[in-house]
């Protein structure tokens, strides 16, 4: 018997050591290699780590050539427990992987040492993740471990599902349940799609951000539903030609930038577009969110936000340059203002009910004033009927606005 496994360090390692015989079914006659995960030994009673065989079968199907397949087969009420894995490329065809089941996370955190995500795809190029089944993270055996909105220095608890260097991947058609951390992080990647998916978790559930994306460009997040505890998606540094349409969000954080300027040599944010969103019942619509201080500026520029719908939200539309959520926060008042750049940024079309009478809220950085702003037919109006809304600003030099403004402008 081979000892147990621990981390996905260890798994990897050993991934090339199962390349087992395993019978190679045909997709409905259409000549399609497909590697059913029981045929390499899954079992999917919620107690068996069902690792190995899952890695059995990536590692077959990746050595295939053409559009092979990792069959993940519904079971009912039971479910395929699964210890973190990094199914790696590159391989020598389109790889995909149909989950129809259940997979769950192992409970708390033992099973994760070593390892900063559950579910990994890296260095692949061609994927498609479908198949209407969940990845259920069982984030709340892990929740009361996360220190994270209490301290800066914090320990990360794992990422759900990660697209880590993969190019021209699609993720369509699942359910991402109770991350421990956030639900999917695309990072180092090009030409990503993640459409039609469901991503939850309790309203108070910490860092359970839906999909989080950096380093990444030519990335699209569409018709989707996110309720979280935290963004529906953020954008970090590095990320460039990402859309967001069509996502549904709430609860949450909102659909955010940032945040941006904590760490040296952050990348910069250029070229996002959000759009035909909903957000409702959260505490943030659209924002963008930089710390205080630092020395190395990141530039934030051409960001569109619009026709988007407001829905009891705390903070609609809010520039927030000096974020900072920690508690020792408040005795830090003499730090450097923020050294993010932010640049040519639109807010249009944005209307709804603000469930604060600030509106708008556009707090710059001292230190580099917002330049390029642009209001343009905004209507937000306060919960409370008979109560106007209000905008707020701060270093904010110049801009557009037009249209009608509600509340009125205060650029």
């Amino acid at each position: 018997m081979a000892p147990r496994l621990r981390g996905c360090l260890l798994l990897l390692a050993m991934a090339s050591t199962w390349l087992a015989a395993a019978d190679v079914a045909d997709a409905g006659g259409g000549g399609r290699a497909v590697f059913n995960v029981t045929d390499f030994g899954a079992v999917a009673d919620g107690k068996t780590d069902n690792s190995r065989a899952f890695l059995r079968a990536w590692t077959k199907a990746c050595a295939t050539p053409g559009r092979p397949t990792v069959f993940v087969p519904g079971a009912g009420d039971g479910s395929y427990l699964l210890h973190p894995v990094v199914f790696r490329g590159p391989c020598r065809g389109f790889m995909e992987v149909h989950v129809a089941g259940v997979l769950r996370a192992p409970p708390g955190l033992a099973a994760f040492r070593g390892c900063r995500e559950w579910v990994h795809f890296s260095s692949v190029d061609g994927l498609l993740v479908s198949g209407g089944g969940t990845f259920d993270g069982r984030g709340s055996t892990a929740w009361p471990l996360n220190d994270c909105p209490k301290k800066r220095d914090c320990n990360l608890l794992p990422t759900s599902i990660k697209l880590g260097r993969v190019r021209n991947a699609t993720i369509t058609g699942v359910t991402s349940l109770d991350s421990k951390f956030f639900h999917i992080t695309v990072a180092g990647s090009h030409g990503v799609r993640i459409h039609r998916v469901t991503i939850r978790a309790p309203r108070d559930s910490p860092n359970t951000d839906g999909v989080h994306i950096q380093g990444s460009s030519d990335v699209r997040v569409t018709d989707s539903t996110v309720a979280t505890g935290d963004d529906c998606v953020s954008v970090g540094p590095g990320a460039s030609d990402v859309e967001v349409s069509g996502v549904t969000c709430g609860p949450g954080h909102g659909i955010s930038v940032g945040s941006l300027g904590r760490y040296p040599g952050e990348e910069d944010v250029q070229r996002l577009r959000v759009a035909n969103c909903t957000i409702a019942g959260t505490s943030n619509g659209v924002r963008i969110k930089t710390w205080r201080g630092g020395s190395h500026p990141t530039a934030v520029s051409g960001l569109v936000f619009e026709d988007i719908v407001m829905s009891k939200v705390r903070n609609p539309i809010i520039i927030d340059q000096e974020y900072c959520p920690y508690a020792s926060c408040r005795h830090e008042s003499e730090q450097r203002p923020s050294a993010v750049r932010i640049s040519d940024v639109a807010f249009r079309n944005i209307r709804g009910v603000s469930a604060t009478q600030v509106a708008v809220k556009l707090w710059c950085s001292e230190a580099s004033p917002c330049r390029g702003l642009e209001l343009r037919d905004i209507d937000l109006r306060f919960v409370k009927r008979g109560v106007a809304t209000q905008s707020q600003c701060a270093h904010v030099a110049g801009g557009v606005v037009a249209g009608t403004l509600v509340p009125p402008s205060c650029i």
